[in-house]
């Protein structure tokens, strides 16, 4: 649903402040890059959300896993790149053999971090609680064994001097689309930025999918100032993309929304 581009506009932001003084620029710039380490080293985001680590509805169950891109199983690379291509293709058109490229290269990057989608039979998941009975450590079930539906890739990145968690790809099978697990998984993105003191989270959607466009309006994300369309409207009208956003406090929703120097409202984590 969601893909970063490589090459993003950047925007000078609006407002009218006092300049910072340099000293206050490196100290600024130091603190977001601590942040972003910190982020970047958790082991595992999900771990501090149980709530999250299983969704039920209507009889239907999955069990989320997290994962890094330089450590996913050969299995799971070759699932992701074949769920990529299955819902993505049609969107890219003529563009998709070079993004597919591009795509596979992101994957297995060491900064991409991963919330997997995973089905089980009930036998499985008898046999971790077992475990969990006899002393063995199983907070959340793997993705081994398991039936992957899914996948949600994201990075802790610096978008207008701002601390973001950009997502890079939201892919569901068709299977389980009208579920709520997508709106499931946003809300699990938005807690994972807001404990790792992101000012926003971002992420691009192909204009041609009105479906997901739709899908994140409704979620209260807005085209951000960044997006082509609104750093230059004659390059963006030829661009085939929009990059969206949500922010959570005042300094991110000036510098990353269409933002009004007379209303700014913040949005408290």
């Amino acid at each position: 649903m969601a893909t970063a581009e490589n090459k993003r506009p950047r925007s000078s932001g609006g407002g009218v402040e006092r300049p910072l003084s340099r000293k206050e620029i490196l100290v600024r710039k130091k603190a977001i890059k601590e942040l972003i380490r910190k982020a970047v080293a958790e082991k595992d985001h999900l771990a501090h959300f149980p709530d999250f680590h299983k969704y039920e509805r209507s009889g239907f169950s999955i069990y989320l896993e997290s994962g890094h891109g330089n450590q996913l199983p050969v299995p799971t690379r070759k699932y992701i790149q074949n769920l990529l291509k299955a819902n993505m293709k049609g969107t890219y058109g003529s563009e998709w053999p070079s993004e597919e490229k591009i795509k596979r290269r992101e994957m297995v990057a060491p900064e991409a971090r991963y919330i997997l989608i995973c089905q089980y039979a009930d036998s499985d998941i008898a046999k971790c609680f077992m475990k969990q009975d006899s002393g063995v450590e199983c907070a959340h079930v793997t993705c081994r064994g398991g039936r992957l539906l899914g996948f949600v890739h994201y990075r802790f990145v610096v978008e207008e001097d701002v601390p973001v968690l950009y997502v890079y790809e939201l892919q569901l099978e068709s299977s389980v689309h009208g579920k709520g697990l997508g709106k499931f998984l946003m809300q699990l993105i938005e807690l994972i930025a807001c404990k790792s003191q992101m000012g926003a989270v971002m992420l691009t959607v192909q204009k041609s999918n009105t479906d997901a466009m739709a899908f994140y309006n409704n979620l209260g994300y807005v085209i951000s100032s960044t997006s082509p369309s609104q750093v230059d409207p004659l390059i963006g009208i030829h661009r085939s993309y929009e990059i969206l956003c949500k922010t959570f406090e005042s300094e991110a929703k000036c510098k990353l929304e269409v933002c009004s120097m007379f209303h700014i409202v913040s949005i408290h984590c």
